[in-house]
């Protein structure tokens, strides 16, 4: 481990010296290249930087205690000692969860979709409920919601909804959100008062960029089409909604949400890359199979990974068998507690996979 941290520090030291070429500044690709490169390998120098301070001056109050007789500067020399043996510890973990392979799509932007389920109109109302706690929580993080497609029912639910969120690292964060929600609650149509499960799907997919997924004019059929639903943001009186088909994929793609033909048609080719791209990355993923078991967030997305429990104000994730008794909070947005402890999970089992191999 130490010989990489040594062997990144001097490529840290070099992407330092060439960002301040002027040549390279000139050249705005390779400069941002450069950049997010020099980035990444930031946190890494820091923390390696720190540990090796901490290793000096465990070696210090070593010394100072071999060879001082005075009694306060050795009791100065202990306590100096044990924090820095504490902290080393902290920092070699830091550092092998820094090392860890990066998930080459963590930096995108995505594309989330949420299908209603089980549970009929039902369903639909939590899907609709689930999308705004997700446009509640990317608003807290300042990142950008647009809303690509939905198909509304009148009741106020949806049966599906896509919309692509866009900031630094939102796949990285969203990217455990993917599997069956579970809501258990009594619903306002029910007039006995008895608890219903329903259920909804949400796939997290990272934006593909052009050069990732080439599309070639002769698989695509493109229609267009006068927006229909029940109303609001998703429906227009013009031509402007557009219908992509993939013929070799069989993939359909719908965007109604803008008045311009235009701006329909560029989000459902981003849709359509997106979802090919997905394709690809679980193919990749299906072949590491026993790689993506141990990973929290990766595996199947028919997997049920959370529970919402209204009676009893109650959120379950199933992944990491963890309970939070704040719902209101939750469906309000407020879900970073869920992700950081599924990042946590996440980390652990590579940390235990990378120390069985």
């Amino acid at each position: 481990m130490f010989d990489r941290l040594e062997d990144l520090i001097r490529r840290y030291e070099e992407l330092m010296l060439e960002l301040n070429d002027p040549m390279v500044a000139n050249d705005q690709q390779r400069f941002r290249k450069l950049m997010k490169e020099q980035s990444d390998l930031a946190p890494i120098v820091e923390a390696y930087k720190e540990y090796k301070q901490c290793k000096e001056i465990v070696e210090e109050s070593l010394m100072i205690l071999d060879e001082e007789s005075d009694e306060e500067m050795r009791e100065l020399a202990k306590e100096e000692l044990n924090t820095a043996k504490d902290r080393i510890e902290e920092l070699e973990k830091e550092l092998k969860i820094l090392l860890l392979p990066k998930d080459p799509n963590d930096d995108k932007n995505v594309i989330v979709e949420i299908r209603a389920g089980a549970g009929g109109d039902e369903s639909a109302l939590f899907a609709a409920e689930i999308y705004r706690m997700y446009v509640h929580y990317a608003e807290s993080r300042r990142w950008k919601v647009e809303l690509v497609e939905c198909e509304e029912i009148g009741i106020g639910g949806m049966k599906n909804v896509s919309f692509m969120v866009t900031g630094s690292g939102a796949y990285s964060v969203l990217k455990y959100e993917s599997g069956v929600h579970r809501v258990q609650r009594v619903p306002e149509t029910e007039s006995g008062g008895r608890i219903h499960t329903s259920t909804i799907t949400v796939a997290v997919i990272p934006e593909a960029e052009e050069v990732e997924v080439e599309i070639d004019e002769k698989d695509i059929r493109i229609d267009v089409m006068r927006a229909s639903g029940n109303g609001g943001q998703c429906v227009n009186t013009t031509d402007s909604a557009v219908r992509l088909t993939h013929f070799p994929s069989g993939i359909v793609v719908y965007s109604q949400t803008e008045k311009s033909q235009l701006q329909n048609k560029a989000k459902a080719f981003a849709l359509l890359r997106a979802k090919l791209y997905d394709i690809e990355c679980q193919k990749a993923h299906d072949a590491e199979a026993e790689a993506r078991r141990s990973q929290i967030g990766t595996g199947d997305r028919s997997e049920k990974i959370r529970t919402y429990n209204f009676p009893q104000g109650r959120v379950t994730d199933h992944r990491i068998n963890l309970t939070l008794y704040k719902l209101d909070k939750i469906m309000n947005g407020d879900i970073q507690e869920i992700i950081d402890a599924c990042i946590i999970a996440d980390q652990n089992a590579k940390l235990a996979k990378m120390n069985e191999n």
